[in-house]
């Protein structure tokens, strides 16, 4: 990915169907969040993503997310994403996702898939994977993440999977407070972590990582800008300015409706470039 060559870099992309058709998480969790986000049932390929984000000029950092041991529900393949950006290289940019109760051989897998297929980041999400971040199950991973000096990607938040399903599917909301992760940016000084979504009920927690813990960054995506809570879009414009990353959740919210919304929203124009594309060559080493 030649970031010269674009006009934003979009950190947070989902692969939610394989070429066989089978979905990333089971289909009532995959049906709850369209409902919640009110978004298009439609799932594009990963050839089809490649294709969308070249048509705009912008790259694309993809991942789906490994939830067999909470679900038992077979997770896409990891090597079949890497060889599909490997078809893209010029917009996409493939992570990982292994779940974290896969241990010791999670480890070795994303060793193998970073020196075999070229991922370069990591992907969790502690509701689904029912984990939380500072308990150690992920530190396995996470070791072999900080030696290869690639990012870890890490949801937070309130999440729309499972959401009005009876208990809410089973999805834990406590396991994706962003405050957890400060144990793990102790832990791990020489990890990138990117706290994934405005982290609502937690923007503040989220809020208090990112500007304490130089390795940690915030990504924007999940949400519209024009709801972005007043102390996110205070902080992006000052202490955080060069830790804020443009992320949309695709294909849940597109980069046309983020986009166009960011543009409506009061961020300094000295900043709007650093949170598009100059941040996020910084976090994800595309310098």
């Amino acid at each position: 990915m030649d970031p010269s060559a674009l006009e934003a870099i979009d950190v947070h992309v989902h692969i939610e169907i394989d070429g066989h058709g089978h979905l990333s998480l089971p289909g009532e969790f995959a049906e709850a969040a369209s409902q919640h986000f009110g978004a298009d049932t439609k799932r594009p390929t990963l050839d089809e993503i490649a294709v969308y984000y070249r048509e705009r000029r912008i790259g694309a950092v993809v991942f789906s997310v490994d939830v067999e041991s909470a679900t038992g529900h077979t997770a896409l393949s990891n090597e079949e994403i890497a060889e599909g950006a490997a078809r893209h290289p010029d917009v996409l940019l493939p992570f990982a996702s292994i779940d974290p109760h896969k241990g010791k051989a999670g480890a070795r897998r994303l060793r193998a898939l970073i020196e075999g297929h070229g991922v370069r980041g990591l992907k969790f999400h502690p509701s689904l994977q029912n984990f939380a971040p500072d308990d150690g199950t992920a530190d396995p991973l996470l070791e072999v993440a900080q030696e290869y000096g690639i990012p870890a990607l890490f949801h937070t938040g309130q999440t729309g999977i499972g959401a009005g399903l009876p208990g809410g599917g089973g999805v834990r909301l406590k396991l994706s407070n962003p405050m957890l992760l400060d144990d793990v940016a102790v832990k791990f000084p020489g990890l990138t972590i990117i706290m994934a979504h405005p982290s609502f009920p937690w923007q503040d927690e989220a809020l208090a990582v990112a500007t304490h813990k130089p390795n940690v960054y915030i990504d924007l995506s999940g949400w519209s800008p024009k709801y972005f809570p007043p102390q996110l879009v205070r902080y992006a414009n000052s202490l955080l300015r060069d830790k804020v990353l443009f992320g949309s959740d695709y294909p849940l919210i597109t980069p046309d409706r983020w986009l166009a919304d960011f543009a409506k929203l009061d961020i300094k124009p000295e900043v709007r470039p650093k949170i598009l594309k100059d941040n996020a060559i910084r976090a994800l080493k595309l310098g």
